[in-house]
C-alpha cells in the first residue's frame, strides 16, 4: 500500500489473527459448498453461450433445415406424368446489414424470372441488393451444375424472404462520462429457385374485394349460446 508524505513506496500491513482465522473459514466454506454441488449443475447453471459467442438461435437451425431440402428424393414417376419441376434452396446467413432493409428487396423479386431479378439487383444501388444478387448467381450456378437443370434461364423465384440472425451488444460513448448500448445486426437471406417460366402475377384486391370478404366472415362466425 503506498502512503503518500512516506519514503517508502509501501507499507506492510500490520498481521491480525482475526483476519486470518476469517479467510481460513471462508474459504473452507467455500470448498465445502463446490464440492457438494453435482458437477452437471455447475455446467447447466453457466452460459456456455455467453462465454464462447456461439450463436444457437432458432433462425440458423432454419437455414440448416432450408438447405437440407435439396436433399429430398422423390419416388419416380411414371411416362404419363408431368416432368417435376426442380427445386432449388440456397440461403446466406449472418450478413452485416438489416432484415427489414433486405425484406424490401427481398418482396421486390419474388415471382420475377431469375434473369429479370438479376438485372433489378444490378440496377438497384443499396447494398443488399449486391449481397442478393450473388446470392441469386450463386444458386442459378448450383441449379445448372447438382440439378440437372438445362437452361440457366429458365428459373423463377417461388420464395424469398430475410429474417434475424445474430444482435451483438455494443458500446456507444456519449459525452460528459455516459454511454448507450447499440447493436451490431446481422440477417439471413433466403430463396428457392424453380424450374420453369414464372407464374402470371395475381390480380391486384381492391379494397372493396377485402370489404366484400370481411363481411362474409362476418356472417359465417358462430356466436356460442347464441339464439
Amino acid at each position: 500500500m503506498y502512503v503518500r508524505g512516506r519514503d517508502t513506496a509501501a507499507a506492510v500491513t500490520p498481521h491480525r489473527p482475526e483476519w486470518s482465522m476469517a479467510g481460513t473459514q471462508g474459504w473452507s466454506l467455500l470448498h465445502r459448498m463446490l464440492t457438494s454441488v453435482p458437477r452437471s449443475r455447475l455446467l447447466a447453471s453457466c452460459n456456455v453461450s455467453q462465454l464462447s459467442q456461439f450463436h444457437t438461435s432458432s433462425a440458423v437451425e432454419r437455414s440448416r433445415n432450408w438447405e437440407m431440402k435439396n436433399r429430398i428424393v422423390y419416388p419416380p414417376q411414371t411416362p404419363e406424368e408431368p416432368r417435376r419441376p426442380a427445386e432449388i434452396f440456397h440461403c446466406r446467413k449472418q450478413i452485416k446489414y438489416s432484415k427489414d432493409k433486405m425484406w424490401y428487396l427481398a418482396n421486390m423479386i419474388r415471382g420475377m424470372s431469375i434473369d429479370q431479378a438479376i438485372a433489378q439487383l444490378e440496377f438497384n444501388d443499396k447494398k443488399g441488393a449486391k449481397i442478393m444478387r450473388e446470392v441469386l448467381l450463386e444458386a442459378q450456378d448450383l441449379a445448372v451444375r447438382n440439378y440437372n437443370v438445362e437452361y440457366k434461364s429458365n428459373l423463377y423465384i417461388a420464395q424469398s424472404f430475410s429474417n434475424k440472425g445474430k444482435y451483438l451488444k455494443r458500446i456507444r460513448y456519449h459525452g460528459r462520462g455516459m454511454f448507450g448500448i447499440m447493436d451490431r445486426v446481422y440477417c439471413h437471406y433466403y430463396v428457392k429457385l424453380v424450374e420453369g417460366p414464372p407464374p402470371p402475377p395475381e390480380p391486384a384486391v381492391t379494397g372493396f374485394d377485402q370489404a366484400k370478404k370481411y363481411v362474409q366472415q362476418l356472417r359465417d362466425r358462430t356466436i356460442i349460446h347464441g339464439l
